[in-house]
């Protein structure tokens, strides 16, 4: 029995190596086993464009929703080392916020341009630039063609390109419209934890990955980005936050 096992062992690790899905692209992980281990890669790819929104029309899901993104780049910029460009038409950009996050003002570069059409083709010539290590915009209308275009630039140039879907209505979904991103994520805020003494803990956020390339939808609570960028399993929920709130509500197309 012992021998037909060992015969057997060569062609059990051949099928082993089959199975196990292999990337040739640079991956960005969390850092957090809840996210990575449900992402199709063991985290985000690297190159490629990714899309949030807010979860309402509130403006603390869309702080959320920014800082989100924010940490993304400034993990992003700490591995590569170069700046990151904020692109969005609304100069409504808290610098202290962001630092909060982990993007300090002096490794940001800020651009205003007029319209959504201009953003785009500043993002086009800031990837094939090079000189940033990650874009952030901000954008309420990007058509199905121009994702595409963004996806194939950022995977080109192995840079990842962040970006947020603002409602242009209340009650409408950015997500209700086709895009070629590699992920799209809806960001609310959640109740902080309780603290001993009078004040607000750590601020939480559920995350919840609406699609990807490749993988299933998921959603959780986690405690919101540090000053480097990283989020944290609240430490009372542990490894019970993924399994209490489960998959994605909604689809996105």
């Amino acid at each position: 029995m012992s021998a037909a096992l060992n015969s057997c062992a060569p062609s059990i690790a051949h099928l082993r190596t089959i199975a196990t899905p292999i990337t040739d692209y640079r991956v960005l992980p969390f850092g957090i086993e809840e996210v990575d281990a449900r992402l199709g890669a063991g985290g985000l790819r690297a190159g490629a464009l990714h899309e949030a929104t807010a979860q309402t029309g509130s403006l603390v899901d869309n702080a959320a929703t920014t800082l989100f993104l924010a940490g993304i780049a400034a993990r992003e910029a700490a591995i590569a080392g170069g700046p990151v460009l904020w692109a969005s038409c609304r100069p409504d950009i808290y610098a202290p916020g962001l630092a909060q996050a982990g993007l300090t003002a002096a490794s940001v570069i800020y651009a205003h341009p007029p319209d959504d059409a201009t953003l785009l083709a500043v993002i086009e010539d800031a990837v094939r630039d090079g000189t940033p290590s990650a874009i952030v915009a901000d954008a309420s209308k990007v058509s199905m063609v121009a994702t595409r275009r963004l996806q194939l630039v950022a995977a080109e140039a192995d840079m990842p390109i962040l970006l947020t879907r603002r409602r242009r209505k209340r009650d409408e979904d950015p997500f209700s419209e086709p895009s070629a991103a590699w992920t799209r994520w809806r960001i609310g805020s959640a109740p902080s934890a309780r603290l001993d003494v009078a004040g607000v803990g750590r601020a939480r956020w559920s995350i919840e990955l609406a699609r990807q390339r490749g993988g299933e939808g998921f959603s959780l609570i986690l405690e919101a980005s540090d000053e480097t960028g990283c989020l944290a399993v609240p430490a009372e929920l542990g490894h019970r936050t993924a399994e209490t709130v489960g998959t994605a509500r909604f689809a996105a197309a």
